[in-house]
């Protein structure tokens, strides 16, 4: 079963933004993947009003 949560990384430990349906000690594999923000940082140039723009665009949750 592959489930897609989001994750904070919190003095040095992940810690689930919501609930997981897991037992007590169950053991799982993680993947890590940035959020596409993060990916495509640089990769476009744009003014701070465009940038400014984007950021206020709903759909980013």
């Amino acid at each position: 079963m592959t489930l897609l949560y989001k994750a904070r990384y919190e003095n040095k430990c992940l810690k689930p933004v919501r609930e997981l349906p897991l037992k007590e000690g169950e053991s799982v594999i993680i993947e890590i993947k940035r959020q596409i923000a993060d990916q495509m940082y640089g990769i476009l140039p744009l003014d701070k009003k465009n940038a400014d723009e984007i950021i206020e665009m709903e759909g980013w949750d």
